[in-house]
């Protein structure tokens, strides 16, 4: 949705005229944040389809919303088709069973579509891993999408991806589709953003800690991001050991760490966080925020703090408010993360830390050290950030659209 929602201002200059069909958001029971449709431009058209209920659909372990959608979006885009004429379908969403629809609609009406892949599909990550740390029903989605993700492959017209390993994981899977038009187009920055929710900010539940050095990180959890949080309570550890009087000012806030309605999170820092013995200096919610009261909170922490995933496919796709706040910040990520790249690119003054690296600890002591004694180094952003700008990603989007519909 966020891709999306930061191209439509733009979409109009590159030659392209949007319409979006979209799940009316009283079946969803995601955080609602009617702020969003501040940056959306006057006059588009949105088309809200339904969704069967959850509580008729979860007895029967059907609660994913791509699945309790998916006959709306089938009659209610065949109904749009049949007063309409579109050059384009575009699936840009990790609800991916939907993009199924673009075979049939290719099929049936000839139209091309694009699929955004901002997360894997189909994945083997969680194969070798115990039952213990794989998602919730993952026996049944891991099966469903071995089989649904063929189907969406078969016509597709172009691929989108935050990061090239998605991409070619599909070109190697689905020979068919190795000539199709593909593109790595990260999230863009959209800095209006950081307006809306400046002009909002009494609208939001404060979350952090008054009196201490906050350091916050807003945004999914999960066993795949111990190994860059492991280090970080290292050293948080050795700090409290041997200078407790010095690191006890230091607050960690991870928040909004699951995808799991409210009251029904799971924690997977704060176990971490007890182990090391570092709990009082950890704070975990797993309930989602806001995207604006995730701003806000980035707005108001004294330095920021972002891990990344032990899989290097992982990229952190809405890295841009991260920077663009221009915090403190401390990111740890997998050395072949598209991240990296990024970081090192667009901000000056960072401190980027990759694993695996021996040496991990003690650069993490170094930094927790600077910051448990207020010293902190603003970091700038370079003329590179530009190059990510929403505008300049919506171009690029344009850009494989054309090359698809066969107009470059």
């Amino acid at each position: 949705m966020q891709r999306i929602r930061m191209s439509l201002p733009y979409f109009e200059q590159f030659g392209w005229e949007a319409e979006i069909v979209t799940v009316d958001p009283k079946y969803s029971d995601l955080q609602k944040d009617d702020l969003l449709m501040q940056g959306i431009p006057e006059g588009l058209q949105i088309h809200y389809i339904q969704a069967f209920d959850k509580k008729l659909t979860s007895p029967f372990g059907l609660g994913s919303l791509a699945l309790r959608s998916l006959w709306f979006y089938f009659r209610g885009i065949n109904k749009i088709l049949k007063s309409q004429r579109f050059d384009l379908i575009y699936f840009s969403t990790t609800q991916f069973p939907v993009c199924i629809l673009g075979a049939y609609w290719k099929k049936r009406v000839n139209i091309p579509y694009v699929i955004d892949m901002q997360d894997p599909w189909h994945s083997d990550y969680y194969q070798d891993k115990p039952k213990a740390q794989r998602p919730a029903k993952y026996w049944f989605s891991y099966r469903l999408n071995k089989y649904l993700e063929p189907i969406a492959m078969k016509h597709v017209g172009g691929l989108i991806s935050v990061a090239d390993d998605y991409i070619q994981t599909l070109k190697n899977r689905y020979p068919q589709i190795n000539k199709i038009p593909s593109s790595v187009i990260t999230f863009g920055a959209f800095e209006k953003d950081f307006e809306i929710a400046e002009s909002n900010q009494l609208s939001f539940k404060p979350l952090l800690h008054s009196n201490k050095i906050n350091i916050v990180y807003v945004g999914r959890g999960g066993l795949d991001m111990h190994t860059a949080i492991k280090p970080v309570f290292e050293a948080l550890y050795r700090g409290l050991q041997t200078k407790p009087e010095v690191f006890k000012k230091l607050q960690f806030s991870f928040i909004g760490t699951s995808y799991a309605p409210a009251g029904q999170g799971k924690a997977t820092v704060l176990p971490l966080a007890r182990k090391y013995q570092v709990e009082e200096q950890v704070t975990e919610i797993t309930e989602r925020i806001s995207f604006y009261h995730t701003l806000n909170t980035l707005q108001q922490a004294d330095a920021l703090f972002i891990p990344g995933s032990d899989d290097p496919q992982y990229t952190a796709s809405k890295i841009y408010p991260y920077l663009l706040v221009k915090k403190p910040l401390l990111a740890v990520f997998h050395r072949n993360s598209s991240v990296v790249e990024i970081v090192n690119k667009c901000i000056v003054n960072a401190r980027l830390i990759r694993f695996p690296d021996k040496n991990m600890t003690d650069e993490l002591y170094s930094v927790l050290t600077n910051w448990a004694n207020n010293i902190f180094t603003s970091p700038e952003l370079t003329k590179a950030i530009k190059e990510y700008s929403a505008e300049n990603m919506t171009k690029k989007q344009t850009e494989l659209f054309n090359k698809v519909i066969g107009g470059d």
